[in-house]
């Protein structure tokens, strides 16, 4: 047994798995391979002092391994690339082979029952907030989740992601969500009364909102800008409501109640999410709270 133990601890000294190059799936199986090795070794050895050098030696390339282990969690958040191909990864791992069947029946085709506009923030991700599965939601985001009104040249992009909702996928609800601490909104509460603009899109973008602006400042002039936009993110969400009826194919779906509109704001900051229907005020008809 004493030769059997010298051998391991020769495997373990003459090969260092810090120094190849590993990924985090490859530390997992080294730790837990020393950890099998160390079992083995001590198993009917009376040698006490060989079990502790071992032991010594398994717990110092275990804590190399962990390094190693982070370092590789370090290097996927730095290096874009390894970032793009960890997550892909992790998805077909822990997604797409674990669902085989719903994303088979995802490559006969699509039937959402929402169409979405969110925020393109990185913090107010629809899919994940709502937890929307792949095929639940058609989804567009953009600046301060606007939108524009009807119009066949100036918002074309956005007119096509409507029409193809409503009229080909027959989505049966069109959800606009807000956000708090929205910078889109800020930035459309900033702009100077003259008019003069700082930015070649994004002020351009947002005045689609601007009557919701000239509400705020009328109804709650009183608050502070902090306040003012608050209300400005629930308000622009009515503004897009009304601007949904400007396409003729979504005021006929509402009309013959095929469709319905409704508005939302999710506020990160306190952990809630209001939801309320196109003809109500900003109280919401449902509110929920993490």
């Amino acid at each position: 047994m004493a030769a059997k133990l010298k051998k391991c601890m020769m495997l373990c000294c003459t090969r260092n798995p810090v120094k190849e190059e590993m990924t985090k799936e490859t530390c997992e199986e080294a730790i837990v391979a020393l950890q099998k090795l160390l079992s083995a070794c001590f198993y009917g050895s009376e040698k006490s002092e060989l079990k502790a050098v071992a032991a010594a030696k398994v717990r110092q390339l275990t804590a190399e391994l962990v390094g190693a282990r982070q370092n590789v969690a370090v290097k996927s958040v730095s290096d874009p690339v390894e970032r793009i191909r960890a997550g892909f990864d992790h998805f077909k791992k822990v997604k797409y082979q674990k669902d085989h069947a719903l994303y088979s029946k995802l490559a006969v085709g699509q039937s959402p029952k929402f169409l979405v506009f969110a925020c393109s923030d990185s913090r107010v991700c629809p899919s994940h907030i709502l937890n929307f599965q792949p095929g639940e939601a058609f989804v567009v985001r953009n600046i301060a989740n606007m939108v524009p009104p009807f119009d066949k040249t100036k918002y074309s992009g956005v007119g096509a992601a409507i029409e193809y909702a409503v009229l080909h996928l027959k989505v049966e609800n069109v959800l606009v969500i807000g956000h708090s601490c929205c910078g889109g909104i800020k930035g459309l509460m900033s702009i100077p009364s003259d008019g003069t603009t700082k930015s070649d899109f994004i002020e351009d973008w947002v005045k689609i909102c601007k009557s919701a602006r000239v509400r705020v400042e009328t109804e709650y002039k009183n608050l502070s800008l902090e306040e003012q936009c608050s209300q400005l993110e629930k308000e622009a969400v009515n503004v897009s409501l009304g601007n949904l009826l400007s396409y003729p194919f979504v005021r006929e779906a509402v009309v013959k109640k095929t469709l319905l509109l409704k508005g939302a704001h999710y506020d990160f900051v306190k952990g809630s999410f209001e939801l309320w229907d196109l003809d109500s005020t900003l109280s919401p008809s449902i509110a929920f709270r993490l």
